[in-house]
């Protein structure tokens, strides 16, 4: 498990848009802190609130330096819809091979819904020389994380 002080695994994926524009974590270090939100699926009612909450928030983030990035397998396509239909202006990036997600060891079922390699509901937060220098993983990939200490984080990062 990824934890504060180590090293973040960097990774390559996709940006979610139809556009199919490639990813590499490598590229954004160095450009303040990065808060990567790992999340188990698109359109689903806790991944839309913790979406927007993110948000909610983008402006607090962007005046403290930080870059959003929303994570999970769906599909670029799936997440061009879901950022179109609930307003989310950052990017989410598609990590359907689960690179992203094996990397930073999130990788769950929902047997109960079918879905399977998903992610974990996660937030870490980057700092310029790529250390972990905040992480949050559920108990319970229904639970959200608490907005204010991921901000704060990143205003101490």
């Amino acid at each position: 498990m990824v934890s504060t002080g180590d090293a973040a695994p960097t990774f390559t994926a996709t940006v979610g848009t139809s556009d199919h524009e490639p990813f590499d974590l490598d590229e954004e270090v160095g450009d303040g802190p990065i808060v990567l939100a790992f999340f188990p699926g698109a359109f689903t009612p806790p991944c839309t609130n913790e979406m927007i909450a993110f948000q909610e928030r983008a402006d607090a983030f962007a005046d403290a330096g930080a870059t959003l990035f929303g994570i999970s397998a769906d599909s670029p396509f799936s997440q061009g819809a879901f950022r179109e239909e609930h307003g989310i202006e950052f990017d989410l990036v598609s990590d359907m091979a689960g690179d992203a997600i094996r990397a930073y060891d999130l990788e769950i079922d929902i047997a109960d819904l079918g879905l399977h390699g998903i992610a974990n509901r996660a937030v870490f937060v980057i700092d310029d020389d790529g250390q972990v220098v905040y992480d949050w993983v559920a108990d319970d990939p229904t639970n959200e994380p608490d907005y204010e200490a991921v901000l704060d984080a990143v205003e101490s990062a």
